[in-house]
């Protein structure tokens, strides 16, 4: 067996999926998700057990567990094969014909972080990382959490990890792409970090993706430096700490978002697992997207200070576009979310936390704080304030409920919210299009089912339906246009052998016939529907020579309307002889 599909035949793609998107069964073969390549509120995404194969209704995504693995962690074939293959103990062959030049690079930069990482957790708990690691005592950050989060700190002399990799031979060209050594423009090169405490940043999976520096010495700048954009690391798509939290967050059903490194660790260290931050930027879709796979409930924890307050309004509105249910927690005394731990300590988070208020109720105070509530004007304007978020609910009963909360929040008339929210929504509501669907037969669907999920049926089967040429009217002729032909061709039938063969839109057919299907099909069932294939087939004959005599008999040709009609009844004979 070739090692792919000797690694996939080992691989539980549930398993595999599971770990990026929460999945609910829907049937003995079956499990279904909110699609992780696109935003939706309702669940569209299929992982099928039997054929090992993930579909997305709605955006078309699919593919076997390899894709799904080079998808979502933005990697290449022979690094998905290795992630997997190292993930399951599966030995990957010496010989590296999988491997392209995008792997290899690929490869090479993950090598190196992984070095970098090591260098840096080296140089933390030598003498030369002593500034560090006061830094850290003094923030309250124990040698336990430290090792926990694989904090380290960058050598000062700005060429360790230069050192480092020209030991190891690799090319200047690629330490300049790993993002952590920089090149002068006299052609010199350095280390990028340098007298920093280190954070690593984490692929959802676990891997050394990028870097965070926070500076030691007060006249370095800037005070946080953030890994650049590599072929490994895109900013926008990763959240800190998801990769560690995931799990805690599935379970909590619900997730705190914070805004840096440190927040997240004090958070996490208080007892919370459950806590994410963004690397160096605002809020994004595709993060909001990662945190939706796991949870739609968020609560924003960002400092309290006018800049996190300003950050946390910012996102209410991308939250609420995404389908996230939002809560925000204010911390008093203007601390930050790790100093309220440390100080104040658990509880009193815990406190905080289940206290936190709607994002209306919050937007609301902000509003009021800035208008004159007893004018009609302040009003107003306290309404178009909060006009824009709530105009993105789009569940009209929850924003019929909201609008009945603000209006006793505010104090204002309860139809002089309605009127506004009614017309907000009016002017931006949104036209779909769907796209009209082929619906197949019942039995065209069970014998797709049979022939790609019962071996033992494929000869029969296959023999029975090659003679019946209603097969070729079908909505599916073309898919069993392949099965004949790779039956033929003795190659494995099988669900992915055959989508591989079909042009997209017989592809989704292919989806829609097989992977919403659930339960196995007895031999009597598919008996029954080939023989319900073979009486359409006749059905169409009688109907198309009916129609021609009568053509015949109006042409004044009764010669041709008496062999047809001859033909006919044989038709009719043969069929009352199986009946």
């Amino acid at each position: 067996m070739d090692f792919v599909e000797q690694l996939k035949s080992s691989v539980d793609i549930v398993g595999v999926v599971g770990e990026y998107v929460r999945l609910k069964k829907s049937g003995t073969q079956r499990y279904m998700g909110l699609c992780p390549f696109h935003s939706e509120k309702t669940p569209s995404f299929t992982v099928h057990v039997v054929h090992q194969f993930y579909k997305c209704f709605s955006c078309g995504a699919g593919g076997d567990v390899v894709k799904f693995v080079m998808e979502k962690e933005g990697i290449g074939f022979y690094e998905a094969l290795k992630l997997l293959a190292d993930r399951y103990g599966i030995p990957m062959p010496k010989r590296s014909q999988y491997a392209d030049e995008d792997s290899k690079l690929r490869g090479a930069i993950f090598q190196m972080h992984e070095l970098a990482q090591e260098d840096f957790r080296a140089h933390l708990n030598s003498p030369a990382g002593e500034a560090a690691r006061g830094y850290l005592a003094r923030r309250g950050v124990t040698p336990e959490t430290a090792e926990q989060f694989g904090l380290g700190y960058s050598d000062r002399s700005g060429r360790a990890l230069l050192r480092l990799y020209e030991q190891r031979n690799f090319p200047a060209a690629q330490m300049e792409q790993a993002g952590l050594v920089g090149k002068r423009q006299d052609g010199s090169m350095y280390d990028r970090f340098r007298n920093r405490l280190m954070f690593p940043i984490h692929s959802e999976s676990g891997k050394i993706i990028g870097f965070g520096g926070r500076a030691l010495a007060a006249e370095d700048e800037p005070k946080y430096l953030n890994s650049p954009e590599t072929p490994i690391y895109k900013k926008s798509y990763v959240l800190y700490n998801l990769h560690r939290a995931k799990e805690a967050i599935r379970k909590d059903d619900r997730v705190i978002l914070v805004e840096g490194y440190m927040d997240a660790i004090g958070v996490v260290a208080a007892g919370f697992p459950g806590v994410v931050a963004s690397c160096g930027t605002s809020l994004t879709a595709q993060q909001v997207q990662a945190l939706k796979r796991h949870t739609q409930k968020i609560v924003v924890n960002f400092d309290p200070d006018a800049p996190g307050a300003n950050a946390a309004e910012r996102s209410i509105s991308l939250l609420l576009e995404e389908g996230m249910q939002v809560r925000i927690m204010e911390l008093d005394g203007g601390l930050d979310p790790d100093e309220y731990c440390k100080q104040r300590g658990a509880a009193a988070y815990q406190e905080r936390l289940e206290g936190a208020k709607g994002y209306f109720y919050w937007l609301a105070d902000r509003a009021r704080a800035r208008h004159d509530m007893r004018t009609t004007e302040g009003k107003v304007a306290v309404l178009q304030f909060l006009m824009p978020a709530v105009e993105r609910i789009s569940d009209r009963l929850e924003r019929m409920t909201i609008a009945n909360d603000v209006a006793g929040y505010l104090g204002v008339e309860r139809g002089m919210v309605l009127d506004s929210f009614r017309k907000a929504v009016a002017e931006r509501r949104e036209k779909t299009l769907e796209g009209s669907k082929v619906v197949l037969r019942h039995d065209e669907r069970m014998l797709l089912n049979a022939l790609l999920a019962e071996p033992e049926m494929w000869s029969e089967v296959i023999g029975e339906l090659k003679s019946i040429e209603t097969i070729d009217s079908f909505s599916s002729r073309r898919i069993f246009q392949a099965i004949f032909a790779l039956h033929e061709a003795g190659g494995r039938l099988s669900f992915e052998e055959v989508h591989a063969r079909l042009e997209e839109s017989d592809q989704n057919l292919l989806a829609q016939a097989v992977l919403n299907e659930d339960a196995r099909t007895s031999h009597e069932e598919v008996l029954a529907a080939i023989e319900s294939v073979r009486r359409t087939g006749e059905q169409q004959r009688r109907s198309q020579l009916k129609t021609r005599i009568h053509e015949s008999e109006r042409a004044g040709n009764r010669e041709e309307a008496l062999r047809l009609t001859g033909e006919l009844q044989g038709i009719e004979r043969a069929e009352r002889g199986r009946g």
